[in-house]
């Protein structure tokens, strides 16, 4: 019987963001099922790509492209899988998130399988004379005159496609306990009697290196050519080491509070989603540990979100603690390798429990009981790059599918999801103390900079350098914050003004003291710090602004015996930098813990009672309808690092705006005002909550065009869209140049609109023209940035 196979194929264009036919080879026909990936030839010159099978049929009448017979049908050429690595969940998600992201299907497809899933391509030359070489191998001069022999019909060219599957294997060596009990060494042979006398007295295979280091490696393979050893290649799993020194951990009692919630969403009704409010410290994580451990109990999986990479590996000890290697850890920081075999072991069915950042929610679970989204509020659960997915999105979609509960947990709920707590939608529960009864929320003091500058520093008023100083007496620890990495904001001449930004984007460069450069946070751009100014070769440079850098090097010469950490983006760019820095400041081996927002929220140190905010007005003044809201999180968040023991905890708040809400509401804790106040301001102006937004950014090299075909997309959006639309724009973004491309923006507000999906595929539609080639546009459904 003929089998027909649609395949989602990875070239992301409109035109092939749908499911092509080919026929199945009779060697695959029984064994090809939806959700497997596979090679197959594409267009004309048939080179080989990955694809995803989306659907098998029987007959080319049920197959949805009616154009071709059999005849013109392309083959399979090879099968990648032995079973799906995506259930027929994960395909419908992906329809799902088609109709809302924006981008193409097979973005969607990869982003929620491992990047050693996703194929690698290539090109295989081959001379007449029959030798072979790979495009990869050659350099640049190399390439042209291959392509030129080639042109010249002097040989020919096809195409390869491999998967970049790999497992990691280790050799062991097995005993033959029998043939070493008969086998008699010469008494000479001191180093095979002693091996012999290891291997009789081990009831195990032993690693190979571990045999070769006891006797030697001609030793070894005598000892296997002989029969009285087998080597033996096994798979092993390269996460083993996540299980190890993290002692086990029982269930705590809950106090009134975290019973009453714990028994809620324990006798609620599946398929329900609950907010869990609670000040920091209130016990949220016992609560999702707790409830993990009652959905085990009738075998059901469970999903825990986190938003911060530092947050994983605290909170994934807690798990591992209490549930051991049924617990998964999926987040960026793994290896390829790494996360492909925590991705097994969540396929295979021997992890239980996910515990990772944004796109752990595609992870492959069965049977999901429990849906837990930690720090709800936070804005990196929405994915910045292609495709453009917010996490929670997903996590309420996949909850419902498998009438699981969801738990979005919060100190700082974002607006959106209190605002469906106060209509019903989510079930509100409020844990409003802190689960150790001697642990209160700290006392929070409001600092006006601009009559408490220090003499001895810019950044540090008297009162926080004074209260440094009294707990280091003490040998208390300290947290302190400051949202901006590097050292100096920008350089600029004193003479003439002159500061010297990037020259791919329309920003100032930021001075990085470790490496003496100038770098660019948006494109990576560097340079030398200049010596005079490039514009009136003046030597009076300055440095202004202060970044985490600036901070450390003051704090070295005010407190120069004082131990200091720095935990920001340039201090844990390497794999496992998050956790040396905490775990040396957890130990002790730090007075102070300096840092940008990663410090902000999760970390729990009972000996932490100061936290010092170097200014709090570094994200209150963006042009940004979220920046105070933003503000209010961040601080609140902060403040919750102190005292969280039975010591007392201060917070100290440096700001020059004292008077604004956000930061006087933080001073409070008052949540329940905050969100009064800002949800009155979002009516007024007819934001989020009350109205959905799309973001739609285009971006060109040259700004004449992108001015152009931005107002191009207006009159497209007013055309196609209904008065119910309100659209904003075409205006330069607050960050007009970056990459050496100008960029535009177009908001689209409304609250229904039938004809928006519709219109936005039009778009889509329209970037893939000739004469759109080099015109770059972005549609961002409810954006989390608008800078």
């Amino acid at each position: 019987m003929t089998r027909i196979a649609e395949v989602i194929v990875d070239v992301p264009l409109l035109q092939t963001d749908k499911p092509f036919s080919y026929l199945v080879p009779s060697e695959f026909s029984d064994m090809i099922s939806p959700g497997m990936r596979v090679h197959v030839p594409f267009g004309r010159g048939g080179r080989l790509v990955q694809g995803i099978v989306t659907r098998v049929i029987n007959s080319l009448a049920e197959a949805d492209d009616y154009s071709q017979n059999l005849n013109e049908l392309k083959e399979i050429s090879e099968l990648l899988d032995v079973e799906a690595v995506l259930s027929e969940e994960q395909l419908a998600l992906a329809d799902e998130m088609r109709h809302k992201v924006f981008s193409y299907k097979i973005s969607i497809f990869k982003a929620m399988l491992p990047n050693l899933l996703n194929s690698k391509y290539d090109k295989l030359l081959t001379k007449e004379n029959g030798e072979s070489i790979r495009w990869s191998t050659l350099n640049t001069k190399e390439q042209l005159i291959a392509m030129k022999d080639f042109h010249s019909g002097n040989g020919a060219i096809t195409y390869v496609a491999e998967s970049k599957e790999h497992r990691k294997t280790e050799k062991f060596v097995v005993p033959n306990w029998e043939a070493l009990e008969v086998y008699e060494p010469t008494k000479s042979s001191k180093k095979r009697i002693e091996f012999r006398k290891i291997l009789l007295e081990t009831d195990k295979k032993l690693p190979f290196a571990e045999a070769v280091a006891m006797a030697s490696r001609p030793i070894v393979n005598l000892f296997a050519e002989n029969g009285l050893i087998k080597i033996e290649e096994v798979e092993v799993s390269r996460t083993t080491n996540f299980f190890s020194d993290i002692s086990s951990d029982r269930a705590k009692s809950l106090n009134n509070e975290q019973q009453e919630a714990f028994n809620q969403i324990l006798r609620a009704d599946s398929e329900k989603t609950f907010l869990l409010e609670g000040v920091t410290g209130s016990g949220k994580t016992e609560i999702y540990l707790q409830i993990i451990a009652e959905a085990l109990k009738i075998g059901k999986t469970s999903i825990v979100l986190v938003p911060e990479i530092s947050l994983t590996s605290q909170i994934a000890k807690r798990f591992i603690a209490r549930f051991g290697e049924k617990v998964a850890l999926l987040h960026s920081r793994l290896s390829e390798g790494e996360r492909y075999d925590e991705w097994r072991r969540v396929k295979s069915g021997e992890a239980k429990i996910v515990v990772g950042t944004r796109s752990a929610i595609f992870a492959p679970l069965q049977n999901i009981g429990v849906i837990i989204m930690d720090e709800e509020h936070d804005g990196s659960y929405k994915q910045e790059s292609n495709p453009r997915y917010q996490a929670k999105d997903i996590v309420l979609w996949r909850g419902k599918f498998h009438h699981a509960k969801v738990i979005l947990g919060s100190a700082t709920p974002s607006l959106e999801s209190r605002a469906r707590a106060e209509r019903g939608i989510y079930q509100l529960l409020k844990l409003e103390h802190r689960a150790n009864p001697k642990a209160q929320l700290a006392e929070i003091k409001i600092i006006d900079m601009r009559q408490n500058l220090s003499d001895q520093s810019a950044n540090f008023s008297h009162a926080l350098l004074e209260k440094i100083s009294e707990k280091l007496i003490k040998h208390e620890q300290i947290v302190l914050l400051l949202n901006r990495r590097g050292y100096s904001s920008f350089v600029m001449c004193r003479d003439c003004g002159f500061v010297v930004k990037c020259p791919n984007c329309d920003v100032a460069l930021t001075l990085h003291m470790d490496t003496r450069t100038l770098n660019c946070h948006y494109c990576g751009h560097r340079e030398v710090i200049p010596q005079v100014c490039p514009n009136c070769q003046s030597r009076k440079i300055g440095y202004y602004g202060s970044g985490t850098q600036k901070i450390e090097e003051e704090l070295n010469n005010l407190l120069p015996d004082v131990k200091i950490l720095r935990m920001d983006v340039d201090t844990t760019s390497r794999k496992g930098a998050h956790e040396k820095i905490l775990k040396a400041f957890g130990n002790g081996k730090a007075d102070i813990l300096l840092g940008t927002q990663m410090i902000a929220k999760g970390l729990d140190f009972p000996n932490v009672t100061l936290v010092g905010v170097i200014n709090a007005d570094t994200s209150l003044n963006l042009p940004d309808f979220r920046s105070s809201e933003r503000t209010f999180q961040l601080l609140t968040q902060v403040a919750g690092r102190s005292g969280r023991a039975e010591k007392h905890g201060e917070v100290l708040i440096q700001t020059f705006n004292p008077e604004h809400y956000a930061i006087q509401l933080s001073q409070r804790q008052d949540y329940e005002a905050f969100y009064a106040t800002e949800m009155n301001f979002r009516r007024a102006l007819a934001y989020p909550p009350y109205w959905y937004t799309v973001l739609i950014v285009v971006s060109h090299k040259e700004e004449e065009e992108v001015v152009k075909r931005s107002y191009e997309i207006a009159t497209m959006l007013q055309r196609n869209l209904t008065e119910k639309a309100k659209i904003l724009g075409p205006l330069a973004q607050p960050v007009a140049r970056t990459h050496q491309l100008y960029h535009y923006q177009i908001i689209v507000r409304f609250r229904f609109e039938e004809r928006l999906e519709d219109t936005l595929n039009q778009l889509l539609d329209w970037t893939q023209l000739a004469e759109n080639r080099d015109l770059r546009v972005i549609i961002d459904f409810d954006p989390m940035n608008f800078v």
